[in-house]
C-alpha cells in the first residue's frame, strides 16, 4: 500500500492571531506515530487573500453589481463608505495588513496620525467614548504609545472591510465564525446542506483555490478537518466538499469541539456525502485507529468513538477496550507548515487584559487534560474533555515549553485548560525560575483560596502575566447552586492577591441561571462594580446562561426547579435545551444594561453612577453594602515568608 500521508486543516473562522491548536497537537502526535503529516490554516489563508489590493477591487465589483439600482442614501453605512473611500482602503489595505503582521512598524506614525486611513463606522466607538471621557486615544496610550494607538486604528479598519464583506458579500461571514446560525444546536442538517449546494461565491472560489493549492502540494490520502466552534462547521464542510470535488480518493475526517459537543446523537446521512468519519472527543485515539483500519491493520468493529455511513445508516462504533492517550504521553504540539509571520495581532479594545486574546502570537498547551473540579452545574461535565482529568506533571511541560519555544521562537504561552490545576501550576511556575527560563504565559483557573497572596507572587516572577476565571453570578446563593465552589468575599481576596502581584485578571459572568431574580442580577452587577473599582478585576464579559444537554442543569433540571422543553426530532447538532423557569425574570431586559456598565467599567469610567441606572428599564436599587469588596480585601494577609521556603 501507498505511504499514507495526512493533511490537518483549521477552517474559517478561528482567530486572527495566533494558530488554534488542534492541528498543532495532533500533527505532534501523529509524527511521534512516523505518519508523514501537513498542516494548513485555511481561515488565515482565506482572511489574508480578502484583504489585498485585488480582493478589495473584486470586493468592489461584486457590491457595484448587487447595490446598483440602490440609492446613496439607501446604502448600508458600511458599504456607502467603503464606496466613497474605496481609493484609500485599496491603497491602505496591504500597509496595514503588514503592519499587524508585526513586519512594518514605521507605518505607526501615519496610522496614529488618523489622517491615514478612511474611517468607517466602526470608528464611531472613538467618537462615542470622546464625548464623555475626552482624548481616549491620548489617556489610553499617551505620547509615546504610538505602536499600540497604531494597531487599535488600524484594527478598527479591519472591522470596517469586514462588515463591508459581510453586508455585501457574504453574511455568514464575521471576524471569528463563518455561518455560526446554521451550524449551532440546529437539530435539522437542512440550513446547512441548503447553503452547501451553491459553493460559487466569491469567498468560496478563494476557499476553493487555497484547498487545490494544499492538495496539490501535500498529496494526502486522508484530510483531517477540525471544528472547534459551530460558526466552523460550515467552512469545514465547504473544505470537505472541495476536497471531494478534487479526489474523490481522499477520505475526509471531521472532528473537534463543536463534533463533541453537539454531534453526539448524529443521524443525519446527508453529512456522509461531505466527509467519511467523524470523531468524538480526544483525536489520538480515535484517529490512530481509524488510520490503522484504513491501512488494513483493524477491523471496522475496532474503530474508536467513530460514525461512518454503512448501508444507508449512520453508525457509530465506540470501542472502550482502547484506552485513551494518556496527557504525558500526547506529544508536544508542532507548529511546523504554519505561517505564524502572518498571523495579524489585533486590538479590539482599550483594555490591557482584553485584548490579550487577540494581540501577540501565543503557543498553546495544556498542563492537564479534563478539569480537576469538574462539579460545577452549568458545565458540560459528562463529557470527556472536562469529566477525565489526567495531569502530565511539571517536567514534561517544562519539555514541551522549551521544544516549543525552539520550533517557533515565541515564547509567549496561552495555558488553555478549562482549569489549570493550582498543584501543576505552582510545580512548574518553581521549575521555570530554577532554570531561568523566560516566558510569558496565561491561563485559566479557578479563584480557589489556594492562590494565596505568596502563590500569586510565585506565579508572577515565573511570568504569569494573567489568569482568567469564572466568577459567573457574582451570588453566593446562586454560586453555592451552581456548586462553584467559591464565594463572592473569596473570589475578591484572591483576585487583589493576583493583581497586587502585577498579574491581569479577568472574570467570566454569567446571568439568568435557573432561579435568579432580577434583584440577584442587580446585586451581582454592584459586586462587580467594586471589584473593578477595588482593582481585583481589570476586564470581565457577561454570558447569557445556557442549559446543555451534557450539564447537570440539562440533566437533573429538577434540582434547578426548572422543567426542560424537548427538542424536536434531533438529527443534528444538539446542546441548548430550551426550558421553563420556576422564576420569571426578564433576564433578556437585563442584558444590555449589564453589558453596557461592564464596558464602561473596564475603560475605567461609570464606577460613581448607581448600578441600577445602567439599565433602561426601572430596577430596584441595589441591597450590596457598599464597602463590601474593601471590607472583604482588608483581610488579606501581607506576605510574610517567600515561597522559595516553602
Amino acid at each position: 500500500m501507498a505511504v499514507m500521508k495526512l493533511l490537518l486543516i483549521t477552517p474559517p473562522m478561528t482567530q486572527l492571531n495566533t494558530p488554534y491548536p488542534a492541528t498543532a497537537y495532533l500533527t505532534g502526535f501523529l509524527k511521534a506515530q512516523n505518519y508523514q503529516v501537513a498542516q494548513r490554516d485555511v481561515a488565515i489563508e482565506l482572511l489574508l487573500k480578502v484583504l489585498t489590493r485585488s480582493g478589495l477591487l473584486t470586493i468592489y465589483e461584486l457590491i457595484e453589481q448587487r447595490f446598483e439600482a440602490i440609492d446613496d442614501e439607501q446604502l448600508p453605512d458600511a458599504i456607502y463608505g467603503f464606496l466613497v473611500d474605496f481609493q484609500r482602503y485599496v491603497n491602505c489595505v496591504e500597509p496595514v495588513v503588514h503592519f499587524l503582521q508585526g513586519q512594518d512598524p514605521s507605518l505607526a506614525i501615519r496610522i496614529a496620525s488618523r489622517t491615514f486611513l478612511p474611517e468607517g463606522s466602526r470608528f464611531e466607538v472613538i467618537g462615542d467614548m470622546e464625548s464623555t471621557q475626552g482624548d481616549v486615544l491620548g489617556a489610553a496610550f499617551g505620547q509615546l504609545g504610538v505602536q499600540d494607538r497604531a494597531k487599535f486604528l488600524a484594527t478598527l479598519f479591519i472591522d470596517d472591510l469586514c462588515a463591508v464583506i459581510q453586508e455585501g458579500v457574504d453574511p455568514f461571514f464575521e471576524v471569528t465564525r463563518y455561518g455560526e446560525q446554521l451550524a449551532a444546536s440546529n437539530p435539522q442538517f437542512d440550513d446547512l446542506y441548503c447553503e452547501l449546494q451553491n459553493c460559487s461565491g466569491y469567498l468560496d472560489g478563494l476557499m476553493k483555490g487555497i484547498v487545490n493549492e494544499a492538495l496539490e502540494q501535500e498529496q494526502p490520502t486522508v484530510v483531517g478537518i477540525t471544528v472547534p466552534f459551530p460558526g466552523n462547521m460550515l467552512g469545514a464542510l465547504k473544505i470537505a466538499h472541495f476536497c471531494r470535488l478534487r479526489d474523490p480518493t481522499i477520505k475526509i475526517i471531521l472532528g473537534g469541539g463543536f463534533v463533541n459537543t453537539e454531534l453526539r446523537q448524529l443521524k443525519e446521512p446527508r453529512l456522509f456525502e461531505y466527509v467519511d468519519y467523524i470523531c468524538l472527543d480526544d483525536g489520538e485515539r480515535p484517529l490512530l485507529t481509524l488510520l490503522e483500519y484504513l491501512q488494513g491493520d483493524r477491523q471496522e468493529s475496532e474503530l474508536v468513538r467513530t460514525f461512518y455511513l454503512k448501508n444507508a445508516q449512520v453508525y457509530f462504533n465506540q470501542n472502550l477496550s482502547l484506552h485513551d492517550i494518556p496527557h504525558k504521553s500526547v506529544g508536544t504540539p508542532s507548529y511546523e507548515g504554519l505561517p505564524l509571520n502572518r498571523y495579524l495581532s489585533l486590538c479590539e479594545m482599550l483594555n490591557p487584559m482584553h485584548r490579550i486574546w487577540s494581540d501577540g502570537r501565543w503557543n498553546k498547551l495544556t498542563l492537564a487534560h479534563g478539569c480537576y473540579w469538574a462539579q460545577c452545574s452549568f458545565c458540560d461535565v459528562s463529557l470527556n474533555y472536562i469529566g477525565q482529568y489526567d495531569e502530565a506533571g511539571a517536567d514534561i511541560i517544562i519539555e514541551r515549553i522549551e521544544a516549543l519555544m525552539a520550533e517557533t521562537g515565541v515564547t509567549g504561552f496561552h495555558f488553555v485548560d478549562e482549569a489549570a490545576p493550582p498543584k501543576v501550576m505552582f510545580a512548574l511556575a518553581k521549575r521555570l525560575i530554577e532554570k531561568n527560563l523566560v516566558i510569558s504565559w496565561w491561563g485559566n483557573i479557578r479563584f480557589e483560596k489556594t492562590f494565596t497572596p505568596e502563590k500569586c507572587q510565585l506565579l508572577a516572577d515565573s511570568g504569569c502575566i494573567a489568569i482568567s476565571g469564572g466568577l459567573e453570578v457574582a451570588s453566593d446563593r446562586l454560586l453555592t447552586l451552581m456548586k462553584k465552589g467559591v464565594t463572592v468575599e473569596q473570589v475578591a481576596r484572591v483576585t487583589k492577591g493576583f493583581a497586587n502581584a502585577g498579574i491581569l485578571v479577568h472574570a467570566y459572568l454569567m446571568y439568568g441561571f435557573p432561579t435568579q431574580t432580577e434583584q440577584e442580577t442587580v446585586d451581582a452587577l454592584e459586586r462587580v462594580r467594586q471589584l473593578m473599582a477595588q482593582n481585583c478585576i481589570h476586564s470581565a464579559y457577561w454570558h447569557r446562561f445556557a442549559a446543555t444537554i451534557h450539564s447537570p442543569v440539562g440533566q437533573q433540571p429538577e434540582d434547578y426547579q426548572i422543567t426542560l422543553i424537548p427538542n424536536e426530532d434531533v438529527l443534528f447538532a444538539e446542546n441548548d435545551i430550551q426550558y421553563q423557569d420556576s422564576v420569571n425574570t426578564d433576564h433578556s431586559r437585563l442584558g444590555l444594561g449589564l453589558k453596557k456598565a461592564l464596558y464602561n467599567f473596564m475603560h475605567g469610567i461609570g464606577f460613581d453612577y448607581p448600578v441600577e441606572t445602567w439599565f433602561e428599564t426601572p430596577v430596584n436599587k441595589t441591597t450590596v453594602p457598599s464597602d463590601l469588596i474593601e471590607q472583604a480585601i482588608a483581610l488579606i494577609e501581607p506576605i510574610q515568608n517567600s515561597y522559595e521556603h516553602d
